[in-house]
């Protein structure tokens, strides 16, 4: 009973759990358990070698050395750590000294034991001995891969995915006196395949598909006056909305039709089409995105941004990348806001160019399910008074249009009214010229915090050459200012990962989240923040993450040497962020970005802390460069 327990407590602990179960079996049967009260030295300095491999059951442990100029602390261990590697493996003294700093339990594998594992398992040594934190987190990765490719194993989406999740939700009815030519110009200006036919009491009776206005009109010469009850479909097959897809199909090929009703209670919901089903079976973003140039109203966008949260869980599902499907989304989300302002703009043309720009997670390519609006516009300086009256008046209520186009295709406002309807932020190129300005030369607390934000910002839609004119404008600037830089990174390094002293989560003591901590804010802002310093330094232009650490390779020296590590971490997070985000969906609960650590399992918390301790340390680093003047001496 024991060694099962033990099997099972080292196979979710790296490295033990790369390694073959029979060899975890065998290691657990040979393991003897030690009991440390709080307070015990483990192993002493300069003490003899260790004869175990320790590994931390439950507890803790500080690992430190001691000089003549005092105590200084290595690290602290916890759960599924180990420690003793380095002088068991070289039968050398002890270098550190080891103390409990809390009751520990440890298990103990002895020399024997050890070396067999090194013998037949190189790569059980070698992960000791190399920093292992991307080989690790690339692990990790795929575990959590893995586990939402579990969801489902053994059969496919059809097998898996509720009819409700596909369902159409733009559904159209008329009455059965309404004209063939009434039915077709109702479906061609919705650009939809059918309408169903209700009679006076909403009840359906039948239903007209496309295949009906070729067959039955086209072909046969009929009539387009006559009512659309002649050319209509009375036998509705319907399907319930918690039915898989797979039942769907099954009725489609058995009745031999390409639409069913979806019912709720009793309930018209929607309709699904053999279509929907296609696309569930093979996903196509660029089905959507053809879409999407084809809907030329707002209400008619509307539901497309519905399809593309649809799209990110089922790629979620078929385990893509996180960073791949941000990438996704954004490209999506681009084209439906592109086609937004091409709508808003078609009837009265803008008296001067102009721009469109998004930032914050929009501006980085980094959107998950739901995006917040963050956008701005600038447009070209006006020549006199006269004309910049009239853009003013135009682009004030263009921006309000768009904005609230944007709220109606679900983006929801900016809480801090980081939006182009804010005349702060609709402004002609020179006034932005003068923002980031005073921003880079006062350096104050606000002017940081908006320098996060807006220094982020791409084209989305207009005269690119605004944009560029700016970002241009700011790599100059920037040139000049070095004490910004400083501040900046001042700025960065005060926000420390929510790791505590005893290599314990910080989160929340009470309130809604308590015991959780925020992903988002608390863990990815902190390497975004690093990466964009370390793009301000040296006038990179690229906005995303990882392309400004793809842009950065072989100009940075502090980057080069963490840039893979740097990478599989943000990708980390993403992915975890996601997977935790598409949980809540799937829950019914609104998504967020609060973490509770006690609900990951071993090596995601272990990976976790290893890229907090990434972070800090580069945090670090950062701040020794600017304490010494390095960064002033190579931006100079």
């Amino acid at each position: 009973m024991i060694t099962n327990d033990i099997a099972d407590f080292l196979g979710k602990v790296p490295p033990f759990q790369f390694l073959d179960t029979s060899v975890i079996r065998s290691i657990a049967s040979k393991i003897s358990i030690e009991f440390y009260p709080k307070g015990t030295e483990i192993l002493a300095q300069e003490g003899p070698p260790s004869k175990y491999l320790h590994v931390i059951k439950k507890g803790g442990v500080k690992v430190f050395v001691k000089s003549d100029s005092g105590e200084a602390v290595i690290d602290f261990r916890s759960e599924g750590d180990s420690f003793g590697f380095v002088s068991l493996y070289s039968g050398d003294r002890s270098r550190t000294g080891v103390v409990a700093v809390e009751d520990t339990i440890c298990y103990l594998i002895d020399r024997d034991t050890f070396f067999k594992l090194h013998d037949y398992n190189p790569a059980f040594v070698e992960y000791f001995l190399k920093s292992y934190l991307v080989k690790y987190v690339d692990k990790t990765s795929s575990q959590l891969n893995e586990k939402i490719f579990l969801h489902r194993m053994g059969s496919s989406l059809p097998y898996t995915t509720p009819v409700g999740e596909i369902t159409t939700k733009r559904l159209i009815t008329k009455p059965p006196d309404t004209t063939i030519q009434e039915a077709a110009k109702a479906m061609a200006k919705r650009n939809i395949s059918s309408l169903v036919i209700v009679d006076k009491n909403g009840v359906p009776v039948g239903i007209v598909t496309d295949r009906d206005l070729r067959e039955k009109v086209v072909a046969a010469g009929r009539d387009a006056s006559r009512p659309v009850k002649d050319i209509m479909s009375d036998s509705l097959i319907s399907i319930d909305m918690d039915e898989y897809c797979f039942e769907a199909i099954l009725k489609m090929v058995r009745h031999n039709i390409h639409h069913l009703l979806v019912m709720d209670k009793g309930n018209i919901k929607g309709i699904v089409t053999n279509h929907d089903l296609m696309m569930l079976q093979g996903v196509s973003p660029v089905a959507i995105a053809r879409e999407i140039e084809n809907r030329d109203t707002v209400e008619s966008l509307a539901p497309v941004s519905a399809e593309i949260s649809n799209l990110v869980a089922l790629f979620l599902k078929d385990g893509a990348k996180a960073t791949n499907i941000a990438r996704i989304i954004s490209e999506l989300n681009d084209r439906l806001v592109k086609r937004i302002i091409e709508v808003e703009i078609r009837d009265n043309s803008p008296p001067l160019p102009f721009c469109w720009v998004v930032f914050g997670s929009e501006g980085r390519k980094e959107q998950t399910f739901r995006t917040d609006q963050d956008n701005a516009l600038i447009y070209a300086d006006p020549q006199n008074p006269k004309e910049a009256r009239a853009a003013s008046k135009y682009f004030t209520a263009l921006t309000k249009r768009i904005n609230k186009s944007l709220i109606k295709c679900g983006f929801p406002p900016c809480t801090a009214g980081y939006m182009a309807n804010n005349p702060t932020w609709c402004q002609p190129l020179k006034v932005w010229k003068k923002y980031f300005n005073e921003w880079v030369t006062s350096s104050t607390p606000d002017a940081i915090l908006l320098s996060t934000i807006f220094f982020d910002f791409r084209p989305l839609y207009g005269d690119f050459g605004l944009a560029n004119a700016l970002r241009d404008y700011l790599v100059d600037i920037l040139k000049e200012e070095k004490f910004f830089l400083a501040r900046m990174a001042s700025t960065l390094v005060a926000n420390r990962p929510p790791l505590g002293f005893f290599r314990t989560f910080v989160v929340e003591k009470s309130g809604e989240h308590k015991d959780q901590f925020n992903l988002k804010v608390s863990a990815i802002a902190l390497l975004v923040d690093i990466v964009r310093l370390f793009s301000l330094e040296r006038g990179v232009k690229e906005t995303s993450t990882l392309e400004r650490i793809k842009a950065l390779k072989g100009q940075h020296e502090l980057l080069d040497e963490y840039a893979e590590e740097l990478e599989q971490s943000f990708e980390f997070m993403m992915l975890l962020r996601m997977l935790h985000q598409l949980e809540q969906i799937q829950a019914g609960v609104e998504p967020d970005n609060f973490i509770n650590p006690n609900k990951l399992s071993i090596l995601e918390k272990q990976t976790l802390k290893d890229i907090f301790r990434l972070i800090s340390k580069i945090q670090e680093l950062i701040d020794q460069r600017y304490r010494l003047g390095v960064v002033h001496h190579e931006v100079g």
